[in-house]
C-alpha cells in the first residue's frame, strides 16, 4: 500500500524586496524549497529559483495542495494533486550555460508552448545545395539537421547566419532570445546592430519566442520594449523583426529566408546576363 505524500505547501516569501512573492515546498526527500512568482502554472511557465534557506515552520501559508503522488522522472518532478481541476503539473530542473534553471508547468501550458506543427523537409525555394554560413562567434548554433542544408563556420561581418552566392554575401539573419532582445533594446545596442544589418542586401532579426512574451518580461517596463520595437521597425523597415515562437520554428524560418535570398539573387544574376545594362529588352 503506497503512502500518501505530504501536501504541496505554498507560502508568502518573507523577503519583501524579492520579485518572487511566493515559496513552494515540494515534498520530495527532505523537501525542495523554491521561490516562485505564481501559486500554480495556469497561463504560462512559471520560472523558479532555489530558496537559500530551509522551510520555516512559521511560514505564512497561502495554499496547501493535497497530493496523490510525487514522482521524480529524470529532470522532472511530476506532482498529481488530489483534486478534480488543476491536478497535474511538473517542475523541470535543468542546466543551461552552466547554471541551474527551474520552471513549473502544467499540461495545458506545456501543450500551448509546443505548437502542434510538422515542419516540412522540402528544399528552401528549390535550392539544391544550400550552404548556411554560421558566424564563428555564434554560441549554441542551430545545426539545420532537419533541413536540406549544410553548414560551415566562418566570420560574418554582421549577423549570426548568412548565405553566399560565389563570394557575395546575399543575406544574413541575426538570432535573439527574448532576454537578449530586451537587453539590446534597452541598452541601445540593437540600434547599432540593425543599422549594420540594413547595409547588407537582405537581412532579418529572428526572435525565439512569441511577441506576447514581451508583456511577461520581468525587471523591465513592457511598454518601453514594445515602443522601442515599433521604433526600430520604422527606422529600419528593410530589416524585419520576426517572432518565430520557438527555437525550431526560428531555425526553420531562417532556412527558408536564406534559401529564398539565394534563389532571388541567382535569378537576378541570370536576368542581367540575358538583358545586360542598356538593353531595351
Amino acid at each position: 500500500m503506497s503512502l500518501v505524500p505530504d501536501p504541496l505547501l505554498i507560502a508568502r516569501n518573507p523577503d519583501p524586496a524579492s520579485s518572487l512573492p511566493f515559496l513552494v515546498r515540494i515534498p520530495l526527500g527532505e523537501g525542495i524549497v523554491l521561490r516562485t512568482k505564481e501559486t500554480w502554472p495556469r497561463t504560462s511557465k512559471v520560472y523558479c529559483y532555489r530558496h537559500d534557506e530551509p522551510w520555516s515552520d512559521d511560514a505564512e501559508i497561502v495554499d496547501e495542495v493535497p497530493l496523490r503522488s510525487v514522482t521524480r522522472r529524470g529532470a522532472a518532478i511530476e506532482i498529481v494533486a488530489d483534486r478534480t481541476r488543476e491536478s497535474r503539473s511538473q517542475f523541470v530542473l535543468t542546466r543551461a550555460r552552466g547554471r541551474e534553471m527551474i520552471f513549473w508547468q502544467s499540461p495545458r501550458v506545456a501543450k500551448a508552448a509546443r505548437p502542434n506543427v510538422a515542419l516540412p523537409t522540402a528544399r528552401a525555394a528549390g535550392v539544391a545545395d544550400l550552404e548556411i554560413v554560421v558566424d564563428t562567434r555564434e554560441r549554441y548554433a542551430w545545426k539545420f539537421t532537419h533541413q536540406q542544408a549544410t553548414t560551415r563556420k566562418h566570420a560574418l561581418p554582421v549577423g549570426d547566419y548568412g548565405a553566399f552566392v560565389d563570394d557575395a554575401l546575399v543575406a544574413v539573419v541575426e538570432r535573439k532570445s527574448l532576454a537578449d532582445l530586451a537587453g539590446a533594446l534597452t541598452s541601445g545596442r540593437l540600434a547599432y546592430r540593425l543599422s549594420a544589418l540594413a547595409e547588407t542586401p537582405r537581412a532579418a532579426l529572428v526572435v525565439e519566442d512569441r511577441y506576447s512574451s514581451v508583456f511577461k518580461l520581468e525587471h523591465v517596463r513592457h511598454s518601453l520594449v514594445a515602443d522601442q520595437l515599433g521604433e526600430c521597425q520604422v527606422r529600419w523597415p528593410s530589416v524585419p523583426i520576426i517572432f518565430a515562437e520557438t527555437r525550431a520554428l526560428a531555425e526553420e524560418w531562417t532556412f527558408r529566408f536564406l534559401g529564398a535570398a539565394v534563389a532571388e539573387h541567382t535569378m537576378g544574376e541570370q536576368a542581367r546576363r540575358v538583358l545586360p545594362d542598356g538593353s531595351d529588352g
